[in-house]
């Protein structure tokens, strides 16, 4: 039998949601992503994962968990990082 860290996230994780957020200008979503991936390494645990992207002025972070408790937690964790990178990179520009 494999061991479970061969396994593919996908199999491990079968729960995923996708945060997308918009933003007024691509360096503001580059501010914020640059962030939110100092807490990638951080935050990853055994029963959840996620990871951040950007396009253009949108941020995409998409969280992916063992059981739909994790995907909550793992969910309120990265809503509130993307809220406090937010209002640091506009308390930053006042």
């Amino acid at each position: 039998m494999p061991d479970a860290a061969d396994t593919p996230p996908g199999d491990r994780f079968p729960h995923e949601t996708v945060l997308d957020c918009s933003y007024d200008d691509p360096e503001a979503a580059a501010l914020v992503t640059t962030s939110l991936r100092q807490d990638i390494d951080r935050i990853d645990g055994d029963r959840s994962t996620a990871a951040v992207a950007r396009e253009g002025s949108t941020v995409r972070v998409t969280v992916r968990a063992a059981d739909l408790t994790a995907l909550r937690a793992g969910l309120n964790t990265w809503t509130s990082l993307v809220d406090v990178a937010d209002r640091t990179r506009a308390a930053a520009l006042e």
